[in-house]
């Protein structure tokens, strides 16, 4: 009842308002959630090891002093086939394309542990952005922390932005693979890649130049630096329109303003994030009241994080198909949650592995899901499960 009057409340506008609406993308378990959770300093969003743990858009709200940042967190981009073998919604496919509509600012976030995948966006990626080219991009290299060989970040970078960053051509020497450095302990420290002098006074990357150079392995002795030529500015072009013919030659994008790196799960530099986030604030009225910290409604964050746990312990595509039915939700005579919910399955074998030998796999999510939950709800909850056949 509280949740949702706050988010019929009138925002309790600030003298000056300041508002940024912040669209997240980026391929099926890139850390997009993670990374939410981390900006908002509570755990609303689901996350899991598995693809497609997140189901549909939600807003998470931070509010700082004058400024309120609204952060649409969005499925993974995915294409028709995918979603078919998934058993996802037609939502699926349409909402990161809604977040990017109503957004003022993308990050298009890079899972760079997957070897695989790191040195080129998603054809899906790329369509969004080629889409639209007019909202400022900012690429996010998530899970850092993970990749041993630092000095592959420099290549990355160049891969995922066409060598081409704020409109500022960049060149990479050779000569930094033979860094003994690269697999330094040293605290990450988040960084642009454009070159020195396009750093506006601002921006807390320029801030931090000296302690960038020293753990991101991309100052000056990184090898980045501007080309001779004269930069290439969007300004002054303005963005260019990709057609499907461009879009198939294209590994990057390049029209990013800025690159950070972080490992999201552990928090590193997130807060670094943050304060570029609220200073890239527009004068503007806020959304939603001060006190709302997300725009779901309790039994949506509950669905989401039990949802989560089933992904984490049932295996391959089994947890995909099953349904929740919430059968009780009501407040004890203490102000504890009680939970009552069913989890359909397909089949009797699916039940079973549910369930595991003697209840202990259902009873393990269970106890997870309700601490998670006691966590977001800032109460005691008392949740029970029960797993049936569909039909």
């Amino acid at each position: 009842e509280e949740q949702r009057r706050r988010l019929q409340d009138r925002p309790d506008q600030p003298g000056s308002p300041r508002v940024l609406r912040i669209a997240i993308i980026g391929a099926p378990n890139a850390g997009k959630s993670t990374l939410c959770n981390q900006l908002l300093g509570r755990k609303v969003f689901p996350v899991s090891r598995k693809v497609h743990t997140t189901r549909c858009k939600a807003r998470g709200v931070i509010t700082h002093e004058d400024t309120q940042l609204i952060i649409l967190d969005t499925p993974g981009l995915t294409n028709p086939l995918k979603a078919k073998r998934h058993n996802l919604e037609e939502t699926m496919l349409t909402d990161p394309w809604d977040s990017m509509k109503h957004a003022d600012l993308v990050l298009v976030l890079v899972d760079v542990s997957d070897h695989w995948t790191r040195n080129a966006l998603s054809k899906e990626v790329l369509k969004c952005l080629s889409q639209f080219p007019h909202i400022p991009s900012v690429l996010v290299l998530n899970k850092v922390d993970i990749l041993k060989k630092k000095f592959l970040l420099l290549e990355i970078v160049t891969d995922l932005t066409e060598g081409i960053v704020n409109g500022k051509k960049l060149e990479v020497k050779s000569a930094l693979k033979n860094d003994s450095s690269s697999s330094t302990k040293s605290p990450l420290q988040v960084t642009r890649c454009s070159p020195p002098e396009s750093r506006t006074p601002e921006s807390p990357c320029g801030q931090e130049k000296g302690q960038a150079q020293k753990g991101s392995g991309l100052g000056n002795s990184s090898g980045v630096k501007a080309a001779k030529s004269s930069p290439v500015t969007e300004e002054a072009q303005g963005p260019k329109q990709y057609g499907p013919k461009d879009l198939r030659d294209m590994k990057g994008w390049p029209h990013f303003q800025e690159v950070f790196m972080l490992a999201a799960l552990h928090g590193e530099e997130v807060d670094t994030l943050k304060q570029y986030l609220l200073m890239q604030a527009k004068p503007g009225p806020w959304e939603f009241h001060s006190d709302v910290l997300t725009n779901q409604s309790p039994q949506e964050v509950c669905d989401n994080i039990i949802r989560e746990k089933v992904l984490e312990y049932l295996p391959l595509e089994v947890p995909y198909g099953v349904t929740q039915v919430t059968e009780m939700w009501e407040e004890g005579e203490c102000g504890e949650l009680l939970i009552v919910q069913n989890l359909l399955v397909p089949r009797k074998s699916h039940m079973r592995m549910l369930i595991g030998k003697e209840g202990k796999i259902i009873s393990k999510i269970a106890q997870e899901a309700g601490q998670d939950l006691m966590n977001a709800f800032l109460c005691d909850v008392r949740l029970k499960l029960r797993v049936e056949v569909k039909g």
